[in-house]
Parts: C-alpha cells; structure tokens; sequence
C-alpha cells in the first residue's frame, strides 16, 4: 500500500528526531493529508519498543515510501505493520493502522517468555525454504553530498562491524539530492550548519549500507492449536523454526510480516522472517 507514494516534497530533520516521529511524518506527508494522495482509513497505531525512540537527522525525498520505511525497520531493528481493525464492536466499519513495532523475543535462546518454535515435528511449520546471500554485502561507505568536484562536501560511515582489511565492503553513497540550506521560520534560504550537514550524510550512508539478504518461503498451519497469531506472537516477534526433515534450524529469527488471506480452501498465515 505505501509503495503507491514516493516521499515528496524532501523530508528533513536537521535536528535530532526519533525514528518513530521521522517515520510518521513520512507517511502522514505522503499518505495522509487531505489530498488526492490520502490513503483512506488509514492512521496510525501504535509504537512500542525502545529500537524507536533512537534519533537520527536526515533528509530524504523521492524515494519509495514503503521501500524507505523498510530500510529504517532493517536499520534499527524494528518492524511496521499494516493492520486492519474494526472500529468499535459490530459496526461493520474497519480502518487501517500503521504499527511501529521492536517485537518480543520468544525464541529458544531466552527464558523470559514462551518459546514459540515452528516445526514439522510438531506439525505448525508446513513449508520453509531458506536463503542466505552475502553476494551484495556492503559495511562501509563513503557518502558525497552538494557540491562539485573536490568541494562537494564528504563523510563517511561505518556498521560498527570489523570494516577493515578483507573484512572491508566498501560503496560510494551519491547523495547530492541532499540540500545544505533550508527555509528558517521566516521562510527565507539559510544553510545548514556543516556540522548537521554531516550527520544527515551519515544518516543517508547507514540506509545504504547492505547487510547479507536473508529470505525465507513459508507456510505455517493457522488452526494451530498449540499458537494462535496475534494472540500468543505478533508480528516484530522473534521466534525459533526448525525443519527436521531437511535439517534447517533458525534459533532466532523475526517475523517481520504475516500474510493473512482466505479463500476456498479456508484461512491460510503466510509469514516472511528475518534473520536476527
């Protein structure tokens, strides 16, 4: 649904923001205003988990809406949830809700909450397929903004991983759509301290960096008696799913979405994991 909408006009947090007020503005500039870009029913949920509160400066435009949240969801370890809802109880009204999510660990690497553990064995894991791809790894990059030639103005930015030697991947960040002057409250042009300047780059280089893709392929039973969605797990969840016949085993992953459709054949969970 927010892949529809590109983020226009540019987004900017010249001071520190949370990311949960950073992604909802997106969303309720690009989505929500009372225009023909407006998504009707739509509002926003709730947000929970600390993964949320991080802050960030950054300025962003033209690009895909849904793509860019997901990249702040990979960045800071969290999720975003499209649900829909009744309003009320049997009025027949629904409305959908933007949930910002961290997600509860309920895999088997924590005692604190039930294990939540999908398998053939117990019959709750009907399909899985896993792929691990490090071909498109990136960890360091070099990030260019406004300027021409040696003037453009540089930073760089590293994952916090060992970036050195041949541990290093390395990529070059074009970010010259990024403005370094703004309008103040009097609407007039003024620049950006340099010193903001340089922390919106960084922001624009920790979204262009690329982890190793995980995808998984998955069918899970939705009459499970042992875990009900959205009662016992939720999306942002991390859980625990072993295939024994094929000996793939995920200790930790997250449940980043959940596909939930009916047909025929009955109500059927399609889920999508992330690696942890």
């Amino acid at each position: 649904m927010l892949s529809r909408r590109i983020i226009y006009p540019t987004l900017s947090f010249k001071t520190e923001a949370a990311y949960a007020e950073i992604v909802q503005a997106a969303v309720r500039q690009n989505s929500m205003l009372n225009d023909n870009r407006s998504i009707p029913g739509l509002e926003f949920g709730t947000v929970t988990g600390d993964c949320w509160q991080k802050t960030a400066q950054l300025q962003v435009s033209y690009e895909n809406l849904m793509e860019w949240v997901f990249k702040i969801c990979e960045l800071i370890g969290g999720t975003a949830n499209i649900r829909l809802a009744e309003v009320g109880t049997h009025t027949g009204l629904f409305k959908l809700y933007l949930d910002l999510l961290q997600g509860t660990d309920r895999s088997v690497l924590q005692d604190d909450n039930a294990h939540i553990i999908f398998s053939d064995a117990y019959s709750n894991l009907l399909d899985f397929q896993y792929l691990l791809d490090g071909s498109e790894y990136r960890n360091f990059a070099y990030i260019l903004g406004c300027g021409e030639g040696t003037e453009r103005k540089m930073t760089t930015y590293s994952s916090g991983d060992d970036s050195s030697g041949m541990e290093r991947y390395e990529v070059y960040v074009d970010a010259k759509d990024i403005s370094d002057e703004e309008q103040d409250g009097n609407k007039d042009t003024v620049p950006i301290p340099d010193v903001d300047y340089i922390e919106i780059l960084k922001s624009r280089g920790a979204e262009s960096l690329v982890p190793v893709t995980q995808k998984s392929e998955s069918t899970i039973a939705a009459n499970d008696i042992q875990y009900s969605y959205n009662k016992d797990y939720f999306t942002g969840d991390y859980v625990t799913v072993k295939h024994r016949r094929f000996g793939l085993s995920q200790n930790k992953i997250q449940l980043i979405g959940m596909i939930e459709s009916y047909d025929q054949n009955g109500r059927s969970l399609t889920p999508t994991f992330k690696g942890a």
